[in-house]
């Protein structure tokens, strides 16, 4: 009891409270191509800025820009990176050094040790035992602030490094001034694609060396050439701190020098950070938590820190303190804002949903990207990195979209948003991953057939039908014609053609109507999309009840989803030739066919809930819990991908979780922690109270708010913003005596026709 009282006492003066403390960016860092632990990087960053740096351990280019077990750093680059899979935009990189100048990243990296490395959200410091360097940074949305601490030398010196691919640089000594471009991308087809880029020294430039082609000794000052940079040098007395302030811009040079003025100024490195971390403390702050261990607190924190950052801002102010932004759809400078890095396969699950709760002014300020990215470039992304990248599948940004809106979100165009929907749902768009590949055949068919060259087809078929549901949601809440909406409630009903009698799971099926066979449940890919039938076969959220009657009712149903954790983690691995990172990281998790390292089967655990065995959620939420993170940097179980595997964590340990984002629900599972605080953005309070929560009391055994019993199972959006207050009895034992009418289960379409 001890331990809960004195972590309770931050929360006790919350003028204290530094919720940034209890972050660890390192946490999922100790990852490589073969096996995921988070593919995370440290992000040095504001919450959704247009800009994040990060320690590159790893060669320039490499996706996995920071490995844990890395002992070397060949430099601070401006990332924009939203995945290792995804790679980098408009990334470049600085490095001081000592000595001979050095430009190749071999020949300037050090040596560093986690011991004399700390990282949080807003401050990174290092020390480079090589060049006895200590360098420091912290950031703005656009722009940052270096700090390094030289040793005695007659040629201390930085590195500019602007890339490989396209790229540029020039000096102004008398200005003490670095200006460049880069033009390097990893995803999609951008046109007139720049990162414009100012640097500004407080020290005197001594002498200088430009690199054109990768190499140094470029005559005069500037270097344009597919690699360019340029070293800096000065002298310094030991202990001489020389500063950086650096900001960026997609625009131009003008406006990267706009940004640099607006967000720095005359501000100095600490003014900085204080801002920085101030910020941080107020994002993370409006959840608190507490009455946990000091574990379960960090790896909250640390979660929550990385739902904050993806999709980041791409719009930039003007000198008129107008809202503009490149395009990365067609290449134009347009006004309003932008937003890209995010797949919306992963997120549509959890992550937005966050927002939409927790933060949702940035939510509203994504959907007025998301207008504008349909009108530049003719439909929604389903996954930008900035713009539409070929990657994945689903039509899910009517998910996010719909979602949105049904969760109160008011301020832009939703009768544009719901066209692009509709423009979405019923074309090929100019990718496999834009529109619906397959579209011809779905409408037709209700499915797209397996033997028609389209791969993971039963996965795009389940995840269309849902789509359509958020379709028909949307169309309800703008009062649309009902023959319109009507359409799309009769398609989401499109995953009982895939539904297997026999086998009592998802399977894909051929044009002629036949099944595909043979069939092997425990086959990764092919008709699927990263995972197998036993993860798919649950992706019917919006019907749960119709899942249960295809199944042959509740206690077939229950036994099913027992099977996952029961059967033993076989898999066959022949449609991808060989294990991929996901396979391997459901078999070391020793909890079945349970992958929740990757996105498909997250909300799986919660559908006990529809069955009437809530008691079965509550346990294996709580083994996730504790089993599957960490705040460490071998912490996730998986992909961490733009903060949706880190927003289930935060869900489940407040106690609840959006199974069906474009309804007004959650489903209830079990707190995690004593209580938990959410500071609404209309100003209420929800309070989630679990006074006698304990690592043995898991159960929940009854639920009141705001003083009065309450028997459902799910809990509804719109009532938790008029603010409340929720007590969870907990118990060490399950409820099994609890009882349910036909109103206490979560939405379910077919239960909705009844």
């Amino acid at each position: 009891m001890r331990r809960f009282l004195f972590l309770l006492l931050p929360f006790a003066a919350s003028a204290q409270f530094k919720p940034v403390d209890y972050v660890n960016p390192l946490m999922g860092t100790d990852s490589k191509m073969e096996l995921s632990n988070g593919n995370t990087y440290p992000a040095v960053g504001l919450p959704w800025g247009m800009n994040m740096w990060t320690a590159q351990t790893n060669v320039m280019g490499d996706g996995w820009a920071y490995q844990y077990g890395a002992d070397k750093i060949r430099g601070f680059k401006q990332t924009h990176q939203p995945s290792p899979w995804m790679n980098d935009y408009g990334q470049f990189a600085i490095m001081p050094g000592s000595g001979k100048p050095v430009f190749d990243q071999n020949e300037r990296a050090s040596w560093f040790s986690h011991k004399s490395e700390i990282s949080k959200p807003h401050y990174y410091s290092v020390y480079l035992a090589d060049c006895d360097v200590t360098a420091e940074l912290t950031p703005t949305e656009r722009a940052a602030v270096f700090r390094f601490t030289f040793p005695k030398s007659d040629s201390s010196f930085i590195v500019i490094d602007a890339l490989d691919r396209g790229s540029y640089v020039k000096v102004f000594p008398k200005e003490r001034k670095i200006a460049g471009y880069t033009k390097r991308y990893a995803r999609g087809k951008l046109t007139n694609f720049k990162n414009y880029f100012v640097i500004y020294l407080d020290q005197d430039i001594s002498f200088y060396s430009l690199a054109s082609n990768g190499k140094l000794g470029a005559k005069g000052d500037e270097s344009e050439s597919n690699h360019s940079g340029v070293v800096v040098g000065f002298k310094t007395q030991r202990g001489e701190q020389v500063h950086l302030k650096v900001a960026s811009s997609f625009i131009s040079f003008e406006q990267a020098e706009l940004n640099l003025q607006r967000e720095i100024g005359t501000k100095n490195f600490d003014d900085v950070l204080r801002n920085a971390e101030n910020e941080w403390n107020n994002k993370l702050g409006k959840i608190e938590v507490s009455g946990g261990s000091e574990e379960q607190l960090r790896t909250f924190y640390s979660c929550l820190y990385r739902t904050l950052f993806f999709p980041n801002k791409l719009y930039e102010i003007d000198a008129n303190g107008k809202e503009v932004h490149w395009s990365p759809y067609n290449g134009q400078v347009l006004p309003g804002k932008m937003f890209g890095g995010t797949g919306f396969w992963d997120t549509f699950r959890a992550l937005y949903p966050l927002l939409n709760l927790v933060y949702p002014e940035i939510n509203r300020e994504m959907q007025e990207g998301l207008v504008n990215a349909y009108l530049e470039g003719g439909f929604l992304p389903e996954w930008s990195s900035p713009g539409y990248s070929d990657i994945m599948i689903g039509n899910n940004s009517a998910s996010v979209v719909a979602d949105a809106y049904i969760k109160g979100l008011r301020g832009y165009d939703i009768e544009k948003l719901y066209e692009a929907l509709l423009h979405g749902a019923n074309n090929e768009g100019p990718i496999g991953a834009v529109g619906r590949l397959g579209v011809s055949y779905y409408n037709k068919l209700g499915y797209v057939p397996y033997d028609v060259k389209i791969n993971e087809n039963a996965a795009r078929t389940l995840e269309y039908a849902y789509d359509d549901f958020a379709i028909y949601q949307l169309g309800k809440a703008l009062n649309r014609p009902k023959k319109e909406w009507d359409l799309y409630a009769k398609r989401s009903q499109n995953y009982r053609n895939l539904f297997d009698p026999v086998s009592g799971m998802m399977r894909g099926r051929n044009a002629n109507g036949h099944f595909q066979s043979p069939f092997n449940p425990f086959k990764w890919g092919d008709a699927f999309t990263e995972g197998n039938s036993w993860h798919y076969t649950w992706s019917v959220f919006h019907d749960v009840q119709g899942l249960i009657d295809l199944m042959g009712g509740k206690n077939n149903f229950i036994a099913k989803l027992d099977s996952v954790f029961s059967l033993p983690p076989v898999y066959d691995d022949s449609y991808y030739g060989g294990m991929i990172h996901e396979i391997k990281e459901m078999q070391i998790a020793n909890m079945g066919q349970y992958a929740h390292g990757n996105q498909p089967i997250q909300h799986m655990i919660y559908l006990y809930n529809y069955a009437g065995a809530p008691e079965k959620t509550q346990y294996w939420i709580r083994e996730v819990l504790n089993r599957l993170y960490k705040p460490t940097p071998d912490g996730y179980c998986g992909d961490e991908d733009n903060g949706q595997t880190s927003a289930w964590y935060v869900f489940s340990a407040l106690g609840f979780y959006p199974v069906c984002p474009a309804t007004d629900e959650y489903v209830l599972g079990a707190p995690l922690f004593q209580k938990a605080v959410i500071h609404l953005a209309n100003g209420k309070e929800l309070v989630l109270n679990a006074v006698q929560n304990s690592p043995e009391n898991r159960y929940v055994s009854s639920l009141s708010w705001n003083g009065a019993d309450y028997s459902k199972l799910f809990i509804n959006h719109s009532e938790l913003m008029k603010g409340a207050v929720l007590d969870f009895k907990m118990t060490a034992t399950p409820a099994l005596n609890r009882k349910f009418g036909l109103m206490d289960f979560p939405y379910s379409f077919s239960r909705k026709l009844k």
